[in-house]
């Protein structure tokens, strides 16, 4: 077995003889690190937020009055209507005023606001006149597709209803968080205005759709 060579007294610098170390300057070393890491982040951050504003528009990502209607498509689980629900990108209805409401049927005040607002609707379309070329639209989220048929049969829904178990639509395009939510559209495709919770009433509703009518038509 061999043994190491023990240290030779000799080869270690007398105190003071040689130079001294300079540990300093690695304490300079990390913080320059620290700071170019912490500009870099702050650099980072203040591109990827911008300004908050977009075709989405308002703070938060949710998208306000002024602004153009997000764009969404999806499969058709109401009981009229095409396969798929779709407003388009650049208009709610091609020129045509548009309504949309956000609903589910795990949400307990929609129970209560969305059966006399769909009764609201199959009035207007049964007299006909402006009201009734208002296309009105439902996007039902977070329910199997059992629940959310039945809720949509019991409420008295007669218009198209987008199927959104995944709230793909509700939070992730419009970024709006429960329902329900509703979403009135000028023909233009820009948003009247947005109404959260459940505060609409079938005249309340109506007049809203006024609004959204062009003066003089």
């Amino acid at each position: 077995m061999t043994d190491a060579a023990p240290p030779d007294p000799s080869a270690t610098p007398a105190p003071g003889s040689g130079p001294a170390p300079r540990r300093p300057r690695k304490i300079f070393l990390v913080i320059g690190v620290v700071l170019a890491v912490a500009l870099g982040i702050g650099l980072f951050t203040s591109i990827g937020s911008g300004d908050g504003t977009g075709s989405s528009g308002g703070s938060g990502g949710q998208p306000q009055a002024g602004d153009q209607v997000p764009s969404f498509s999806a499969a058709n689980i109401g009981p009229v209507g095409p396969s798929d629900v779709a407003v388009p990108a650049g208009g709610g209805g091609r020129g045509t005023p548009t309504v949309v409401l956000f609903f589910g049927n795990w949400c307990a005040s929609c129970h209560q606001e969305l059966p006399p607002l769909a009764a609201a609707v199959r009035q207007q379309d049964e007299a006909g006149g402006q009201l009734s070329r208002i296309r009105v639209l439902g996007v039902d989220s977070e329910d199997s597709t059992s629940d959310a048929k039945s809720f949509i049969k019991s409420s008295g829904v007669r218009f198209p209803v987008a199927y959104d178990p995944n709230v793909t639509i509700t939070e992730g395009t419009f970024d709006f968080h429960g329902d329900p939510y509703t979403v009135f559209v000028k023909g233009d495709g820009t948003i009247s205005q947005v109404v959260a919770g459940a505060v609409l009433t079938p005249s309340s509703f109506t007049a809203d759709e006024r609004n959204l009518i062009p003066s003089g038509t």
